[in-house]
């Protein structure tokens, strides 16, 4: 069923969504693994989906940990919303982040997760989104993205590394995820 929407989402919004079926679990607990919870006191989703991520993330989160996820699709933060209610779903860009994270009351966040569809976006919508990004994580604070291993190859997916190698002291492709649909790999970045 979850598949099923996120397909219908895709269909109606290619460029939002950026991917036919959701992530798989074997990703989303590789993008898990990236966050320090025992020290990341925020945490940020960005571009959850249906959520292939957020369950995990929802799951290994500390008690005194505030979690909170970016959507900028309404239908699916509303499902989002659903199925977490107890998380604060923010339906608005990244570009809002630094808003959201005052709306949060926090001054920083330690470790972000991202489902964004980067090749989907523009040069120019890529570095508004880091940009937004770099300010408002903290010194040492942690990014991480996933790419498609058949994306890296191609131009548009070497810029992109190349971006992230620009926004952030250090940047580590971790291995690839060939369990999920197409196969993947995490970016792990730090400020």
């Amino acid at each position: 069923m979850e598949g099923i929407k996120f397909l219908w989402e895709f269909v109606k919004h290619p460029l939002s969504v950026g991917a036919l079926w959701p992530s798989s679990p074997a990703l989303a607990a590789a993008m898990a693994a990236t966050v320090d919870w025992p020290q990341a006191r925020v945490v940020a989703e960005y571009g959850p989906g249906t959520g292939a991520f957020t369950g995990q993330l929802v799951s290994r989160a500390q008690a005194d940990t505030k979690l909170f996820a970016v959507e900028l699709n309404p239908n699916l933060a509303d499902a989002l919303r659903r199925k977490h209610p107890s998380l604060s779903v923010h339906c608005r860009s990244i570009t809002d982040v630094a808003e959201i994270c005052q709306t949060e009351k926090v001054d920083g966040i330690d470790a972000i997760v991202c489902g964004l569809p980067w090749a989907a976006f523009s040069a120019d919508l890529q570095d508004r989104l880091l940009a937004a990004t770099v300010r408002v994580l903290r010194e040492g604070g942690t990014f991480a993205t996933f790419a498609y291993l058949q994306g890296s190859v191609l131009p548009s997916g070497r810029r992109f590394r190349a971006r992230l190698g620009a926004s952030f002291s250090s940047v580590e492709r971790l291995p690839v995820v060939w369990s999920n649909l197409p196969p993947a790999f995490v970016y792990y970045c730090r400020k």
